[in-house]
């Protein structure tokens, strides 16, 4: 047991220390082999050593999606094609809606909303909820929110994730659900 939390601990240790040097504006990843493994719990670690085994990698800036036309103009200081990709953006390896669960029956107006999200939420990163296509809730760095005094009827449920820059980088799939009356 003692062993198993001591791996754990040098996962996360570097997991953190990958995560840390993205962050600082380390030489971009996309420049280097990374390698993905996913262990026998299914557990995913990136490693910079081909020893591991794993699947190669190339990490590189995704394109963001935009709800807004004035996020997708680039800003004035900078003109259109000469703008720094920044750091590359670190995809979740999962990113769900996991209450309610797609076609639910609830009984009461108000419900919690939980996100499971892997790894954990990065501090620069946010997520907000749309509920029938409109936001519902400002992006908030949480992974539970509260949506209340919904009307009897079929409701649809999306979660975004949006980078430092207000950017939605990610989607989750559309839950919808039943509130009784």
């Amino acid at each position: 047991m003692a062993n198993q939390t001591a791996g754990r601990r040098g996962q996360w240790l570097w997991a953190v220390l990958l995560g840390g040097a993205l962050l600082i504006g380390a030489p971009p990843l996309a420049a280097q082999t990374v390698y993905r493994v996913v262990d026998e719990q299914g557990r995913v670690t990136f490693t910079d050593n081909p020893e591991r085994g794993g699947e190669a990698v190339v990490l590189a800036p995704l394109p963001g999606v935009s709800s807004s036309p004035s996020a997708v103009s680039p800003p004035a200081s900078q003109p259109s094609g000469k703008r720094s990709p920044g750091p590359p953006f670190m995809p979740y390896d999962r990113f769900t809606i996991a209450y309610p669960a797609h076609q639910a029956r609830l009984n009461s107006a108000t419900t919690a909303v939980e996100i499971a999200l892997s790894p954990a939420l990065r501090d620069d990163h946010q997520l907000r909820l749309r509920l029938n296509g409109e936001i519902n809730q400002s992006a908030m760095h949480s992974d539970a929110f509260w949506v209340a005094n919904l009307p009897a009827g079929v409701h649809q449920l999306q979660a975004e994730l949006l980078d430092a820059q207000g950017r939605v980088r990610h989607q989750t799939p559309v839950v919808r659900f039943h509130v009784a009356p």
